[in-house]
C-alpha cells in the first residue's frame, strides 16, 4: 500500500482546508496519508511512497515554508515522486491564472533539482476581512477532489 504525505503551508488557513481535501480524497480511497504543516516536518521524509507540497502564492512568490521543506528534505526527496500544489488567483480572469502559473513555474524553477510528476493551480481566497464584506473564494472542490484521484497511480 503507498503511503503519501501531504506536507502544506498557509497564511490564512485556506491551503491547510485544500490539504485536508487532498487527504480526505486519498484516504476515501484506501491511501494511508499524512498531513502536516511543512514547517513541522523536521524528521526524514523517505518512509512515503510520495510527498505532496501545497502553498499560496503571494505577491508573485511561493510561500517561503514551501521553500524551506524543500530545501531541507532535498536529498530525499530526490529519490520520491513528489506533487506540487499552489494555491493561485482570487480573480477569475484569465490572465490571473496565466500569471499564478507562471509564478509557481518559476518558484519551482529555482530548484534544478525540482521535477514534480504533477502539478496544479488551485483557486485561492481573499485573506479574512471585516464581517461584512464578501471573500472571494475561487477555490473548486469538485476540481481538487479529481485532481486528487490521480496521485496515487503517480507513488
Amino acid at each position: 500500500m503507498s503511503r503519501i504525505l501531504v506536507a502544506y503551508a498557509t497564511k490564512n488557513g485556506s491551503t491547510r482546508e485544500v490539504a485536508e481535501a487532498i487527504a480526505a480524497t486519498l484516504d476515501n480511497r484506501g491511501v494511508a496519508v499524512d498531513v502536516h504543516p511543512a514547517r513541522s516536518i523536521r524528521g526524514s521524509v523517505a518512509g512515503w511512497n510520495l510527498v505532496v507540497v501545497g502553498a499560496p502564492i503571494y505577491s508573485g512568490r511561493w510561500h517561503r515554508d514551501a521553500h524551506r521543506f524543500l530545501k531541507r528534505h532535498r536529498d530525499e526527496l530526490r529519490q520520491i515522486p513528489i506533487v506540487v500544489f499552489g494555491m493561485g488567483p482570487r480573480d477569475g480572469a484569465e490572465e490571473a491564472w496565466r500569471r499564478s502559473r507562471s509564478q509557481l513555474d518559476r518558484a519551482l524553477a529555482k530548484r534544478e533539482w525540482l521535477a514534480p510528476v504533477a502539478t496544479a493551480v488551485f483557486g485561492g481566497v481573499d485573506p479574512p476581512k471585516r464581517a461584512d464584506q464578501a471573500r472571494r473564494d475561487l477555490r473548486d472542490w469538485d476540481a481538487i477532489r479529481a485532481w486528487t484521484a490521480d496521485i496515487p497511480r503517480l507513488a
